[in-house]
């Protein structure tokens, strides 16, 4: 079974298809039952339907293609807790042959466009015959794109998203000013509904007053202090000017000038951009003196004051690590070296801990007034990216580590984040939420992903289990995209006398908020709605369990798994739990002879998952070592918001190679690919790497390529340059692209995440590239493992 075409028609992707029915049996079956979800997914079609969706009155799952209808009396049954529920009189026109487009069954999701009052169906509710779904789809959504545009009031379409810009002015000034230049671009490429702020910090916070046309005019706070909300507030004057910026009038706006439109003041925004200057250099021996910490929690405050309900997010642009007041990552007497993995393991980074409280702190408010988070690092020194995760990643935000902000690298990133779509709109959607129903066997054991639990309980919440951002039905995604991805846990809850029905339902409602101001206009409220079944395997050892298992799904969601637990736990410790896993996962699901390891064998949809795990032991994710904690975690976030396709390729990076014998084709990720008179192109996601053979790197050197009697050369060199920039054309973050020798120092990063099946201790290596380590190569690692599975 294909289970990426099925994605491409749900969202989801399932590590088990078929769930037993007992606890017991589906704890045997070692992988979690989860799903990864993708809940802004570009479907094909998707219906949009111009009302709020039909809600069951007792467990709020909406009407779905699952619902039991009765025509003749107007009442739908819920496929979920089977209550009676009446149609509102806008369906008064339905019958069997003219149904409505959310009990299409060809339609597992639907998305509702609610008007900006808000409301029950409409009149315009589209139906259509069964026999011709997609004609009267496309009539609907015609409807439904004209009806909206003629009843807007204008209040939801008026309102914008807010940036505030939080700079380190630390930086050096080439630094600086390279960063100047990016952000001057974002304004300009900005909706011009869009509210931006301006914060900048070193040993002092300051905040300007963007409305403020005289001078300029900033309000300063000592960076050694920690404000709570209502002292920020208090202090910027905010306390008697809490209001929705999106629905009031320009002038009220320009009354507390922290925030403004682009549309109003973006010379003013311009103006307070070009006139940041780095700050005076640090004392020797010194950092500089930077209140990193001070000034996230101050631009939180300046939104928390001025209640933006369309979404807001604060971007935060620093070139090392905090060394004053809260969230402090290092002392600025550079005697005092920044923590390492082996001090936060050994307890010895007492600033860690307190930093970590402040953010987790930061977090919750982060939450509660829908605030993304991001952290854009650029240095060649750690920055305390391990101690924003936690805030950056429950709200949302990402973050990008570079060397510098002057790089090709860092303007990427910044630029396809603020991409726009084909109507002219931003690509990035604020303030949603996600709500899950299921029928009565299965129960929410938590989630990983960047959301934050609500703590919202039902019956249908695990009592004991949790995982990750658990305890709840409903998590916050204070900004998200059409690429963000959540795993979900669950559990089996079936009464063990009783017998089960034949399949489950899994429900997501996605709320959130997206906005116009380019060519398209489109803003407000959307509900976007999966209804989802599969069956219940009956019976111990169901053959349908194995047949439905999805390795690849199983593998981002064991790397998921495993990054979450190397928060708490030692890397040997998460290296042992991988293993024992995988261990009982082979003898459970292996066919073999006890005591046997030569008959060991996997069934094909099961194949690769051990392979999978000897690539995740040796990645970024577990084997710390050589890396920093800002590298960890931010690798670690960035895992948590890809899908399947993308975990994948940074567990096992893909390797491609080029030649003269034909067109590219994919290789082994093994020493053995290695080879003189080849092109290698190798993506772990994070890095592109361009490996010459010595043989065709010295035909470069010599200028073949430019040799017109050499065409066929000159193409050879070409082609992986071109498929390495489709690879990454949309990427965020954008990897770094590397380009290098046989041999060269460049070379390893290439090398270092090949199998080395020829080491120093080959017994022969027939001219082979060898590989320097002591690790244990993916043959020995898979007979280790054929001789402990074997055994139980």
């Amino acid at each position: 079974m294909d289970f990426s075409e099925l994605e491409a028609i749900e969202g989801l992707r399932w590590s088990w298809h078929s769930w037993p029915v007992s606890k017991p049996e589906a704890s045997s079956l070692v992988i979690p039952l989860s799903i990864m979800f993708t809940p802004l997914m570009h479907f094909n079609e998707l219906p949009i339907l111009p009302y709020e969706p039909l809600r069951c009155s007792q467990c709020s799952a909406s009407l779905n293609p699952y619902s039991r209808v009765d025509y003749a009396t107007k009442i739908w049954f819920c496929s979920f807790c089977f209550r009676k529920n009446p149609f509102s009189k806008s369906y008064a026109n339905m019958n069997e042959d003219n149904i409505p487009a959310e009990l299409f069954p060809t339609y597992s999701t639907v998305e509702y466009r609610l008007s900006p009052g808000g409301g029950g169906a409409g009149s315009g509710a589209p139906f259509g015959s069964r026999s011709n779904s997609s004609n009267s789809f496309s009539s609907s959504s015609a409807y439904t794109r004209s009806g909206f545009a003629s009843s807007s009031d204008g209040s939801v379409r008026g309102a914008g998203p807010a940036f505030v810009f939080v700079v380190d002015c630390c930086s050096p000034e080439e630094e600086l000013r390279a960063l100047k230049n990016e952000l001057l671009h974002v304004v300009s490429r900005l909706p011009d509904n869009a509210l931006v702020g301006l914060v900048v910090f070193d040993a002092m916070v300051r905040v300007y007053d963007l409305g403020f046309t005289e001078c300029l005019k900033v309000f300063l706070f000592h960076g050694d202090r920690h404000l709570t909300s209502d002292q920020v507030r208090g202090l910027l004057g905010l306390h008697h000017a809490k209001q929705t910026l999106g629905n009031v009038s320009s002038s009220s706006r320009r009354k507390q000038g922290f925030l403004v439109q682009v549309s109003e003041s973006e010379f003013g925004i311009t103006t307070a951009i070009d006139d940041l200057c780095s700050s005076p250099s640090a004392k020797p021996g010194h950092r500089p003196l930077r209140s990193t910490g001070a000034a996230v929690s101050v631009a939180v405050g300046l939104l928390e004051g001025c209640s933006i309900d369309a979404g807001s997010r604060i971007m935060v642009f620093s070139s090392g690590p905090a060394t004053l007041g809260p969230g402090k990552v290092v002392d600025s007497d550079l005697g005092c070296f920044i923590r390492t993995h082996r001090d936060l393991d050994g307890g010895y980074a007492p600033d860690y801990k307190r930093s970590r409280e402040f953010y987790e702190g930061i977090s919750r408010r982060l939450c509660e007034s829908s605030i993304a988070l991001d952290l854009f690092a650029c240095a060649l020194d750690q920055v305390g990216a391990a101690e924003f995760r936690v805030a950056v990643e429950r709200s949302g935000g990402v973050v990008i580590l570079g060397e510098s902000f002057g790089s090709e690298q860092f303007g990427k990133c910044l630029r396809r984040m603020f991409g726009r779509d084909g109507d002219g709109n931003l690509r990035m959607f604020f303030d949603a939420t996600i709500e899950i129903v299921t029928t009565r066997g299965v129960k929410i054991c938590g989630a990983l992903g960047p959301c934050a639990s609500m703590n919202e309980r039902n019956d249908s919440v695990s009592d004991g289990t949790v995982i990750g951002e658990g305890a709840t039905r409903v998590w916050k995604l204070c900004s998200l995209t059409d690429r963000t991805s959540v795993a979900f846990f669950f559990e089996v809850a079936n009464d063990p006398k009783a017998d089960p029905p034949p399949a489950f339902l899994v429900q997501f409602t996605t709320s959130y908020r997206c906005h116009g101001g380019g060519g398209g206009g489109d803003s407000g409220i959307r509900k976007r709605v999966t209804t989802v079944a599969r069956r219940w395997a009956v019976g111990k050892n169901a053959p349908e369990v194995a047949s439905g298992f999805d390795q690849e799904t199983a593998a981002a969601v064991i790397a998921r798994l495993a990054v979450h637990r190397m928060e708490s736990d030692y890397a040997v410790e998460v290296v042992r739990w991988l293993d024992r896993m995988l261990i009982r996962f082979a003898a459970k699901f292996g066919d073999y002879v006890p005591e046997d390891p030569s008959s060991f064998r996997l069934p094909a949809n099961f194949s690769l998952f051990p392979q999978f795990v000897y690539y995740l032991r040796r990645s970024q994710f577990v084997d710390v070592f050589n890396t920093t904690p800002d590298e960890t975690a931010y690798s670690g976030v960035t895992l948590n918001r890809e899908g399947v396709v993308n975990s994948l390729v940074m567990v096992q990076p893909t390797l491609f190679r080029y030649s003269f014998d034909g067109p590219p084709v994919p290789v082994l990720l093994d020493v053995c690919s290695v080879s003189p008179d080849a092109i290698l192109l190798f993506d772990s996601f994070f890095h592109v790497v361009i490996h010459y053979g010595s043989k065709v790197a010295q035909w470069r050197k010599m200028g073949y390529d430019r040799d017109p009697s050499y065409e066929t050369f000159r193409k050879l060199l070409e082609a992986p340059e071109a498929d390495a920039e489709q690879a990454v054309r949309e990427r965020v973050p954008v990897p770094k692209l590397i380009r290098c020798d046989q041999h060269s120092s460049q070379a390893r990063f290439l090398v270092a995440r090949l199998n080395p099946s020829v080491t120093q201790n080959s017994i022969r290596s027939d001219g082979k590239e060898i590989v320097f380590t002591d690790d244990v190569s993916l043959q020995v690692f898979i007979e280790h493992l054929k001789e402990l599975a074997v055994q139980g």
